[in-house]
């Protein structure tokens, strides 16, 4: 009985790690295709589905300030500007290809009794303003422990309002006359 507990997570461990290699696998096998599968005839791939590693890493080709970037999996700008709004807290995870920005508490020295946390995620990969949500929390000090407290709808409306402001100066800084 002892046997059987101690190989049960030692397998499980060895199928997670094949079904993450087998997801690998697939997710590499549809790079080079562009909206279907390929057929058995093909013997050499055309011009449209080979794989451009300059511009997979974000060299490559400058393509129009409206088409997606494949350096990452959202709006370019969108994640510039957040993380160039939020760039005075310290970030916990950044995650370009799902999205997610996730900050770290920050208090400011003038308030040292109250600090705040900020995600944000992006949602699309066009420049829009529904392409992106703010979830901000705070807490306060009561005594030794930190307490949530409420924000103000408009705090976060106003940090949305700044990434927008930013993602569409520097979209507008690529745009060539």
């Amino acid at each position: 009985m002892t046997i059987m507990r101690k190989s049960a997570p030692k397998r499980f461990g060895l199928a997670l790690a094949a079904l993450g290699v087998c997801l690998s696998f697939s997710a590499c096998a549809s790079l080079g295709t562009k909206g279907g599968t390929a057929s058995a005839n093909t013997t050499a791939p055309t011009e449209e589905s080979k794989i451009d590693l300059g511009h997979l890493f974000g060299g490559g080709k400058k393509e129009s300030a409206n088409t997606e970037q494949a350096g990452i999996g959202v709006n370019a700008y969108l994640w510039r500007a957040s993380l160039d709004t939020i760039s005075f807290m310290p970030l916990t995870s950044a995650d370009p290809w799902g999205g997610v920005i996730i900050t770290d508490w920050y208090a400011n020295p003038q308030t040292p009794d109250e600090h705040f946390k900020v995600t944000i995620f992006i949602l699309d990969s066009r420049l829009r303003a529904d392409a992106l949500n703010v979830s901000i929390q705070k807490e306060v000090r009561a005594g030794d422990r930190w307490v949530p407290a409420d924000v103000s709808q408009q705090t976060q409306l106003d940090i949305e309002n700044a990434i927008l402001t930013r993602a569409r100066e520097l979209r507008l800084s690529n745009v060539k006359n």
